[in-house]
């Protein structure tokens, strides 16, 4: 009933098994690859056929995560999986970004990859071996892919990469002295196509090596998928790419005087407008024919191309005037937002970002349901892109995959330099309001976030600041790499390199390109590059400022941190959470406990702290002898007074001990409510509390040496 076939290899310390003809038949390509017991099933399925009219590669990758494939049930209502959750959405994008320049230039049917994770051993990764089936099943598919790649991830631990690190060493590297990468390549059998990082000042040669192993432990899988494919690859789909030559000539003859004297204006809107203006003088030159030929599009944008990167080639020279290498000029200001805790706005050229940090509390740490585990987030980071930014109009709605990405991005390159929790024990939420774009955007979140979090105070190791690089590839002996890229040059160019990290080195990498590979020495002279743009940038935001600032804005919360045993957590709660809700209302500052005796006391007003840290206090510590408290009289007898003197502990002045005279009845000095000052004498068998009153002064509260006796006379 089925024509099943099964590649494997040792890859690491697991095995890497393809298999497909039995699951998704009816799919144009389905593989299920599977790394230990972690399983990822890809399918593709793409349209014989384009739309008319479409000018575009309408390519869509889906990666789904399954809760039964780690023996879960979802959480929520509906107890089913719903909206993609941000690992989703980022791992769908780690597909697309390598596989998307593989495609045949000019085919423009609907593609569509579907990888759904069907089982997870809770130690290997299932985005890699996603990206494997993907590859593997677009590779066997018959559409037009000139692939496979393979794909990897790589840590680097005591000064030594390591393949496929386990899930756990990856989950918090902050948490993990000894691991100090988290790295994803991918890439063909000859270049590297997509990396995504996340690192800890790492240099930029460690750096350009992990990418080097990456691509090197790779090729197994690559020939895994060849050997696969050789055994089960559909026939090619015929296709052939479109030849818009004479189209082509058309266009440049109407259009190449008006576009190159609108790529001479520095203004990005002045540009814009003449380009539209180009545009629409080349259409109303051209016939019926010649406007319904669907390459038109790829036409403009190779006329477009060809001018942009001709003249950076040719003179060394880019449409806004600067050279290859220098950073657009930058203006930082900080403190901008009068109520925030932290504010600063970043400007780079035309590029803005107003980035915002609030500081919470444990209460705000965010909760996130994964796979292999539920686990809190106290650094948060939020990324908003508007269409006012680019001066257009659109939709607006939840966050988009861009928005996410971009977001993540800029988490990766600052949560290296941040204060451990015990030492900083603030929830810390950023949100960068991107209010003009011209190019990376997201390096600017990493900049203007550095500044906002020190303007709130945020003891940072070291600030951070981001560049990107862009590429324009001819040939091999001509090209060029470009340092701070415009919003043109990566549309139009072949490379988006973003680099950020402190003086001491790298804390996150992303590259995208839409060439079939990059060699090691472009990667290498864009690394170098990368690094005197970003001290260039660190220069300039020094300028506002260097450090977090010493005292925190009135409006940010404080928060102290005390440790009680863990045996004492219950009495702190109090039955049904009564002593708890009594501590907040009296003293106005929230209370977290947690599971290890750590409380964290927060409010804006530092007397509700002291507080609440005094009722915790007289709660949990043990009253200590020979200590003089302050008490208040709470019951008379015969034989003496009650005094509650240590939270709600009570104990017993006897009479003899009242005074430095002879009482019959303790209240010819004392009466019930009165304030008194006692000392702990220590306590009887029977553990009751012994104290004492006429060995302590009244008045100041200090011990009295040798108690006065009273006489008779003076009685």
């Amino acid at each position: 009933m089925f024509d099943e076939i099964r590649k494997s290899i040792q890859w690491g310390q697991e095995t890497l098994t393809l298999e497909t003809g039995k699951v998704a038949r009816q799919a144009d390509g389905s593989v299920i690859a599977t790394l230990g017991e972690t399983s990822v099933m890809a399918n593709v399925t793409y349209a014989r056929e384009p739309k008319p009219g479409q000018d575009f590669f309408p390519l869509t990758v889906h990666y789904q995560e399954k809760y039964y494939a780690a023996g879960k049930i979802p959480g929520g209502f509906f107890k089913r999986e719903a909206r993609p959750t941000e690992k989703e959405t980022l791992t769908s994008r780690l597909i697309d970004r390598p596989v998307r320049p593989l495609f045949a230039k000019g085919f423009k049917n609907e593609v569509l990859v579907m990888c759904t994770v069907l089982s997870h051993d809770l130690v290997n990764d299932p985005d890699i071996v996603a990206m494997i089936a993907a590859s593997a099943a677009l590779t066997i598919s018959g559409v037009p892919f000139m692939g496979p790649i393979g794909a990897a991830r790589v840590g680097f631990s005591n000064g030594e990469y390591v393949l496929n690190p386990e899930v756990q060493d990856m989950d918090n590297l902050k948490g993990n002295p000894d691991q100090r990468l988290d790295l994803v390549v991918a890439g063909t059998r000859d270049a590297v196509m997509m990396v995504e990082s996340e690192a800890y000042e790492l240099t930029e040669e460690e750096m350009l090596g992990a990418v080097k192993f990456g691509h090197e432990q790779m090729q197994p899988v690559i020939d895994l998928i060849v050997e696969l494919a050789e055994a089960a690859a559909k026939e090619p789909f015929d296709f052939q790419s479109p030849d818009y030559s004479e189209l082509y000539a058309r266009v440049k003859s109407l259009g190449e005087t008006d576009m190159r004297a609108a790529y001479a204006i520095k203004d990005k809107g002045e540009r814009r407008d003449a380009i539209e203006a180009a545009q629409v003088k080349v259409r109303e030159g051209l016939t019926e024919d010649e406007l319904a030929n669907p390459n038109l599009g790829s036409a403009m944008k190779k006329l477009e191309s060809g001018i942009l990167r001709g003249d950076i080639i040719r003179g060394g020279t880019r449409i806004d005037g600067r050279d290859t290498k220098t950073v657009r000029p930058i203006d930082t200001e900080v403190g901008i937002l009068p109520r925030t805790h932290g504010s600063a706005l970043f400007t780079r050229g035309e590029t803005q970002a107003l980035c915002v940090t609030t500081l919470g509390t444990g209460d705000d740490e965010q909760i996130i349901d994964a796979l292999h585990g539920n686990f809190r987030s106290n650094f948060l980071l939020h990324y908003n892109f508007p269409p006012y930014s680019v001066g257009e109009v659109g939709r607006v709605g939840s966050p988009g995959r861009r928005e996410i990405g971009h977001g993540k991005l800029a988490w990766r390159a600052l949560q290296a330099v941040l204060p451990t929790a015990t030492d900083f024990p603030y929830t810390i939420r950023l949100v960068s309001e991107i209010t003009e774009s011209n190019g990376s955007s997201s390096m600017a979140t990493v900049c203007g976030s550095s500044l906002a979090m020190m303007d709130a105070g945020v003891p940072l190791k070291a600030p951070v600041a981001g560049v990107a690089m862009g590429l324009i590839l001819e040939d091999e002996a001509n090209w060029a790499v470009l340092t701070d890229i415009l919003g043109d040059e990566d549309h139009l160019g072949d490379m988006d390199f973003k680099v950020a990290g402190t003086e001491k080195g790298i804390t996150s990498l992303q590259m995208d390109i839409k060439v079939q590979g990059i060699t090691p020495e472009i990667m290498e002279k864009a690394l170098a590059q990368a690094k005197d743009g970003r001290m260039h940038i660190l220069g300039e935001m020094a300028k506002a400022l260097s450090e977090g600032r010493r005292e925190f804005s009135a409006h940010a919360p404080r928060i102290e941190t005390m440790t009680i045993p863990t045996d004492k957590i219950r009495e702190v709660i109090g039955s049904g959470g009564k002593v708890i809700r009594e501590i907040v209302e009296t003293s106005g500052a929230k209370v977290d406990i947690n599971d290890d005796g750590t409380i964290k006391i927060a409010s804006a007003n530092a007397d509700s702290i002291k507080k609440a840290y005094e009722m915790i206090h007289s709660i949990v510590a043990e009253p200590e002898e020979g200590k003089i408290y302050t008490g208040k009289v709470v019951k008379l007898v015969d034989f003496g007074a009650f005094v509650n003197f240590f939270g709600k502990r009570d104990g017993l002045v006897h009479v003899s001990q009242i005074a430095g005279k002879r009482l019959n009845h303790p209240n010819e000095l004392l009466k019930e409510g009165q304030e008194v000052k006692v000392k702990l004498l220590g306590f009887d068998d029977r553990g009751k509390v012994r104290l004492g009153m006429k060995m302590v002064d009244q008045e100041t509260g200090e011990e009295i040496s040798e108690p006065k006796r009273e006489s008779a006379d003076a009685e």
